[in-house]
């Protein structure tokens, strides 16, 4: 009995440890090589109101980076082909009312708007705006890791016109 209960335990702890090895390391394998390239339907009759570069938020940091622009229309925001990040899991884009963001941001108690998960770590991506959006309340577009609640890259806005 005490063979039988060594063996489950052991077999529970690598159930378990395999399980949290395979959430790091599944973007990684799986995700890391796959390139977006969405395209922002109608484009000219779009109107541009803001844009912005991704930028590498903490440099003392290799894993959470970010680059790229990003532009921000009435209804859509545009990650585009230049976009790329160092891949993690449950990666979102927020529209956040700061500027700028740094990792001290409390991003995840502001008052944010989650556009949906970024669907890959490289390319251009389209996400939709929720209609009512007041667009000139958000200063930041940026990539938050809400697994770990943490800032990937953020990229502040500046507004056409301003």
């Amino acid at each position: 009995m005490h063979r039988f209960l060594i063996f489950a335990l052991g077999g529970l702890l690598g159930v378990i440890g395999g399980f949290a090895v395979g959430i790091f390391v599944y973007p990684y394998i799986f995700l890391a090589d796959i390139v977006a390239n969405e395209q922002v339907a109608n484009v000219a009759e779009k109107n541009l109101v803001a844009s912005g570069q991704f930028i590498h938020a903490n440099p003392s940091d290799p894993v959470h980076y970010g680059k790229g622009g990003v532009r921000v229309f009435d209804d859509v925001v545009h990650i585009g082909a230049d976009f790329e990040v160092g891949p993690g899991p449950k990666f979102h884009v927020y529209l956040v009312p700061d500027a700028p963001v740094t990792p001290d941001t409390a991003v995840n108690r502001t008052m944010y708007v989650d556009l949906g998960r970024l669907r890959a770590f490289k390319g251009s991506q389209v996400f939709d705006i929720p209609a009512g959006t007041d667009l000139k309340q958000f200063k930041s577009v940026v990539i938050w890791c809400e697994q770990f609640n943490v800032l990937i890259s953020p990229a502040a806005l500046n507004f056409k016109g301003t």
